[in-house]
């Protein structure tokens, strides 16, 4: 099973449009988690519609008619996932990304957030946190990011995908 995990697209207030590879990327996938903040409800129609299948949260900045859950819990052929966009600096963050993915879950579950625009792959207290980072270069100095994911009988193979 192939994903696509995404956040921060910040279209149209930071991004004129998704990236054309991201959309690619996309509707290659069999499953697209998007981590919130798609910036207008319309950002977020479009993600449905070129996605087989879409899980996603609301972000702290998508207005309320996204009408999202803050926290989602999906699986993916024997991977259980918690979604959420995250929140505060950097400092800290893995650790409250942790806490959330434990609450919801248990620490078995991966967690999925955004918020940072900071890609991250990493073990916070016994929880394995992946950011992809901002799908669009949100802001200045920051680099369009994503990443696709391959989950095969509980196994899960991450990697970062940029524009280059």
């Amino acid at each position: 099973m192939r994903l696509a995990i995404l956040s921060d697209t910040h279209v149209p207030s930071r991004a004129g449009s998704i990236p054309e590879w991201v959309e690619d990327q996309v509707r290659n996938a069999d499953v697209v988690i998007h981590a919130g903040d798609y910036d207008a409800p319309e950002t977020l129609e479009h993600l449905r519609d070129i996605s087989a299948e879409f899980v996603g949260v609301c972000g702290n900045i998508d207005p309320p008619e996204i009408n999202l859950p803050f926290v989602e819990v999906a699986e993916a052929d024997g991977v259980t996932f918690v979604v959420t966009h995250g929140t505060g600096t950097r400092t800290g963050y893995s650790e409250r990304v942790a806490d959330i993915v434990r609450d919801a879950a248990g620490e078995d579950a991966i967690g999925i957030a955004g918020h940072i625009h900071e890609v991250i792959d990493e073990v916070s207290n016994g929880v394995r946190i992946l950011n992809p980072g901002t799908a669009t270069a949100a802001n200045a100095g920051d680099e369009a990011t994503m990443m696709v994911a391959t989950v095969e009988n509980g196994d899960l193979s991450v990697e970062v995908v940029n524009s280059t």
